[in-house]
């Protein structure tokens, strides 16, 4: 974490976020790690930070792999789908698990939606996520070694969302301390696909949390020192 901290400042993040893998993914922490990301401190050299994860959309029906008591300790939850959790369906398959998680009322993004491995009904998704005030991700990671082949795929999501007129996220995705706020291809399939930065919901430390308050997560007071000063 002391890593992430000292880096963010350097790339000129302010909010960094961390979001490690729900309990059902084999390299996931146990999940006492969740409650326990209260000992890190809400802010170090100005940089705040956010409590996470990203759970796993686990079946058809989109449930996650959240448990109740978890959530009192967690800011935001992205759900994603991942291979050793959920196996790869048809596009019909796909999008009916992606709305479940949409609709449950548990995750505030979905994640990487731009996966080739699960192919998606682009406008079904969009228009659930804008109906229940879901964002998707648009990961960084996906357009180098994480998910390859992704691009295309995201530049459809990307330009389903101008269509709709709805919003995304950015994530870096970084495994890894240096990578934490590259969004270099994000902004270029952006760019690509006419998205204003207005529809990014994290170019902008307030905006997310404004976007959080939304979702009953209300962390302005928590924050107020930090954000008086940005």
């Amino acid at each position: 974490m002391n890593d992430y901290f000292n880096i963010a400042p350097q790339k000129g993040l302010q909010l960094i976020s961390i979001t490690d893998h729900g309990p059902k993914m084999p390299d996931a922490p146990h999940p006492w790690h969740f409650g326990n990301m209260k000992v890190i401190p809400r802010v170090m050299n100005n940089v705040a930070m956010l409590r996470g994860i990203e759970a796993n959309i686990y079946d058809e029906d989109g449930q996650l792999d959240i448990a109740d008591r978890m959530d009192a300790y967690l800011d935001f939850a992205i759900a994603s789908f991942h291979e050793p959790v959920f196996t790869p369906g048809s596009a019909k398959q796909n999008t009916r698990a992606m709305i479940g998680a949409i609709r449950s009322g548990k995750c505030q993004i979905i994640g990487h939606p731009g996966n080739p491995n699960y192919p998606i009904i682009y406008d079904d998704v969009v228009k659930a996520a804008k109906d229940h005030n879901v964002l998707l991700e648009i990961n960084n990671s996906s357009f180098n070694q994480s998910r390859v082949g992704s691009g295309p795929y995201c530049l459809k999501i990307l330009e389903t969302v101008v269509k709709y007129d709805w919003k995304v996220s950015f994530g870096s995705d970084a495994h890894v301390s240096y990578d934490v706020g590259n969004f270099a291809q994000c902004i270029e399939y952006a760019n690509k696909a006419g998205l204003s930065e207005d529809a990014v919901v994290t170019a902008r430390p307030e905006r997310f949390l404004d976007f959080l308050e939304q979702h009953g997560k209300s962390l302005k007071a928590e924050f107020k020192d930090w954000l008086s000063e940005l």
